[in-house]
């Protein structure tokens, strides 16, 4: 993008990257992205706030803390040039709230809320309020996080689906299902249409506190709600079911997702598998191991392969081994078979139909070319009609003008008028 010369150094861009070296824990490669951008933008420090907070979680990443608060000083100084709106603000107390610093988090946040000046200066939104409630989660006041999310009001601020899932994802991870139901119910008061995270969130909380029945119940609604869970949501339901010990019914909902048209991820058959042979249910395991198998696009890793072999050696069903692989091998050639033969019936009635289009398409040209020569005999017939009444009239025509001139009385007389034919001369020229 730079090479192309259409394009600047954008802190936008830079600090997407960076944001992105920071979550995959390298922060190394974030803090040279930034000393990058300051020597093509050339100015010290960059005025655009956009990139401070993902620098601060490069530094805090890397155990750097005084580095990071002495970046959040230059940038936030009183002397400080740099321009912050609510995105850039953001960033910087998602840094301090999720690396110890909730009192400094606070005091920005309260900042952040006194220079809010809608619509002439916006430095809060939806997502200042849910990095408060992350910071205030991080530090275990489980209580401020529901208060400060209350706060949006007061600031004209509406919470979306997003926010409301940000929390609840806290409270039930800390077994406060009962709080996170209350704003499930809120959600739907304000009119909010909860979604399939807020849905498997609550069953994942559910189950956390030995709720199974309502965790299957907050999935299962999702259908009547016309929502679509996918398979990770699946998973996480076929797991949770697997924990308490309930095989049988995880594998009905595995086989419900495939049932939908949702591919399972290799993850919940790993479950299943585990779960049948720590069971010693071997014969189901083989099962899932062999539609493992027979999916290319799945691969059955050496753990599970080691797995299952040993669970089968150990009780002595060495041969299993043996089928099961030569069954997957013969299925798979039966499969390749019927493909083939699937390829050749429908290239068979591919030829078919487009033979049907030729003939159809020939005999509609026989057809035009029968019409078109009918419709051209038609008018030679009438022109040659015409033009033979045309020639006879116009002959007469000519004959009777040529025998008036020779003084012919009529088609039949022998001779012309006063004109001596053998000999005679007819009475009235005598006399």
């Amino acid at each position: 993008m730079l090479a192309s010369g259409f394009v600047g150094p954008d802190p936008q861009v830079y600090n997407l990257l960076m944001a992105g070296f920071v979550e995959a824990g390298d922060g190394a490669k974030a803090v040279e992205l930034y000393e990058e951008l300051k020597d093509k933008v050339g100015c010290e420090p960059i005025l655009d706030g956009i990139v401070y907070g993902s620098l601060m979680k490069a530094y805090f990443l890397m155990g750097m803390e005084e580095k990071a608060m002495n970046c959040y000083e230059e940038a936030l100084g009183v002397e400080s040039e740099v321009k912050f709106g609510a995105q850039s603000y953001n960033g910087v107390v998602d840094a301090l709230g999720q690396n110890g610093r909730l009192d400094d988090a606070l005091n920005l946040f309260e900042r952040m809320l006194q220079e809010h000046d809608p619509p002439l200066r916006i430095t809060v939104d939806v997502r200042s309020f849910s990095v408060m409630v992350d910071a205030y989660c991080a530090a275990g006041r489980f209580d401020d996080a529901i208060a400060v999310f209350r706060r949006m009001g007061e600031w004209e601020v509406i919470a979306d689906v997003a926010a409301y899932n940000n929390l609840i994802r806290h409270l039930g991870l800390q077994r406060l299902v009962s709080e996170a139901e209350l704003l499930y119910k809120e959600m739907g008061e304000r009119g909010l249409k909860a979604d399939e995270e807020t849905h498997v969130l609550l069953m994942e909380g559910c189950f956390r506190v030995d709720r199974i029945d309502n965790g299957i119940n907050y999935f299962s609604r999702m259908s009547e709600l016309e929502l679509k869970p996918d398979a990770n949501a699946y998973h996480k339901l076929v797991d949770g079911l697997i924990g308490f010990g309930m095989l049988d019914n995880a594998h009905t909902y595995f086989d419900q997702m495939k049932q939908q048209e949702i591919t399972p991820s290799i993850a919940s058959y790993k479950a299943l598998l585990k779960a049948y042979i720590g069971a010693a249910r071997l014969d189901r395991s083989t099962d899932v191991a062999k539609d493992i198998l027979l999916d290319e696009k799945l691969v059955f890793s050496d753990e599970m392969r080691e797995l299952l072999e040993g669970a089968l050696r150990e009780a002595g069903r060495e041969g299993d081994i043996t089928k099961l692989y030569e069954d997957v091998e013969r299925e798979k050639a039966e499969a390749a078979a019927r493909a083939e033969e699937e390829k050749a019936r429908a290239d068979a009635l591919a030829r078919e139909e487009r033979e049907k289009r030729r003939a159809e398409a020939a005999a509609k040209d026989e057809a035009a070319a029968r019409a078109s020569a009918a419709a051209i005999e038609a008018i030679l017939g009438h022109k040659r009609k015409t033009e033979n009444v045309t020639g006879e009239s116009d002959a007469n025509t000519v004959d009777g003008g040529f025998r008036s001139m020779f003084g012919i009385t009529s088609a039949g007389d022998g001779a012309l008028h006063g004109i001596s034919l053998g000999g005679e001369t007819k009475q009235g020229d005598e006399q």
